[in-house]
């Protein structure tokens, strides 16, 4: 088989997710969420470090960009300690950690909160047997 033919999308560097105010959404990113800020562009993008995964926060540049984001689901070891420090830090949950599905090895756990523009994001935890 050719190189070409085994070629396959697996890792992913960069995840885009729209602002309209992005002073607003640097704040609730880095002060509530607690992510590690890397650097701006003045009044047009910011970065963040997602455990190598770069998240770039950014105004639309054309109409046909200005849609809400994709879910982000961001992995914690204990998921209840984590949703607690979130709201002790003014983060609002949709509804407390949720049990989703016994996956064998681990128990599969979420919450959903919002962020400071409404977008949907997401704790997931592996809770082992």
């Amino acid at each position: 088989m050719t190189e070409i033919n085994n070629f396959g999308l697996s890792t992913i560097g960069q995840i885009a997710v729209n602002a309209h105010d992005l002073e607003r959404r640097v704040d609730f990113y880095r002060d509530r969420l607690g992510m590690k800020h890397l650097f701006s562009v003045p009044a047009k993008m910011a970065f963040f470090d997602c455990d190598g995964l770069r998240l770039m926060l950014s105004l639309p540049e054309k109409p046909e960009f200005d849609h809400p984001s994709s879910i982000l689901y961001f992995k914690v070891d204990n998921i209840q300690q984590a949703a607690q420090t979130l709201t002790d830090r003014g983060v609002r949950f949709e509804e407390p950690p949720v049990f989703v599905a016994n996956m064998g090895a681990y128990d599969l756990w979420m919450a959903f909160f919002r962020d400071s523009e409404n977008n949907h994001l997401a704790l997931m935890s592996e809770v082992a047997h």
